[in-house]
């Protein structure tokens, strides 16, 4: 995480748990990353690596000046660091460049979220759930032209056509199956986690999104408060390595 000098972190050490994971119970911490600027910015980073401040306003039709801004807010709690120039950036200019920093970031449950924490919760969610589903469009509408040749016809084949895994399923669980269930799929990507260096060529940044909610009681049409106790925090990879 990066800190001015002397300064104590922003997210406790004692908030780590014994799984390598961070809870991120600062009200002032989740404020930073609710703000829908830098949640479009982390995404960015995340997708597409390392950018300066001019590529992210570019990119995101942001102010320069803003973008600056917002980068240096969210070095302050961690989620964004410094790095050195990429080699294949070329030449020799002074920009400061910026990744997303990786990590197993949680929420706390909602039943411990104070009232002001719940309403940061919710905008944060909702800017999360929105910026995902339009990115999983834009990939769709992509893969779409990418088959498509002159006239309709089904243009050259792209092996990345088919990596858009899909699926819907129901289990019934009790909520310390769920936590557990959880806590598995975690793992999974954890499996799957490497350093850049033992990237194999050909491989590609995949996003995963994992949501799981009770469904509506049948006799009352409404739908328990119980969600999984910990969840991942928007554009956070379980780990310290980034995928």
């Amino acid at each position: 995480m990066a800190q001015e000098p002397g300064a104590e972190p922003l997210v406790r050490r004692s908030e780590e748990t014994s799984r390598g994971s961070t809870e991120l119970s600062d009200l002032a911490t989740l404020k930073a990353l609710a703000q829908p600027r830098r949640q479009r910015m982390l995404q960015h980073l995340t997708v597409h690596g390392p950018a300066t401040s001019a590529t992210l306003a570019r990119a995101l039709g942001l102010n320069t000046g803003a973008t600056s801004y917002h980068l240096r807010e969210l070095a302050r709690y961690g989620f964004v660091e410094e790095v050195d120039r990429p080699a294949e950036a070329g030449g020799h200019g002074r920009e400061r460049w910026w990744r997303a920093v990786p990590g197993d970031r949680r929420f706390p449950p909602r039943s411990r979220q104070s009232a002001e924490m719940r309403l940061v919760m919710d905008e944060l969610n909702h800017h999360a759930y929105a910026a995902d589903l339009e990115l999983f469009e834009q990939m769709q509408v992509q893969r779409q032209l990418r088959t498509r040749g002159v006239d309709g016809e089904v243009g050259e084949a792209d092996p990345w056509v088919d990596a858009f895994p899909y699926s819907r399923g129901s289990i019934r669980l009790t909520l310390p199956e769920l936590r557990a269930f959880f806590e598995e799929y975690i793992a999974l990507l954890n499996r799957y986690k490497r350093p850049e260096a033992d990237t194999p060529p050909g491989a590609r940044t995949v996003l995963t999104r994992f949501l799981a909610f009770p469904a509506p009681d049948a006799a009352t049409g409404t739908v328990p408060d119980a969600a999984p106790e910990n969840r991942p925090a928007p554009h956070d990879r379980p780990g310290s390595e980034p995928s």
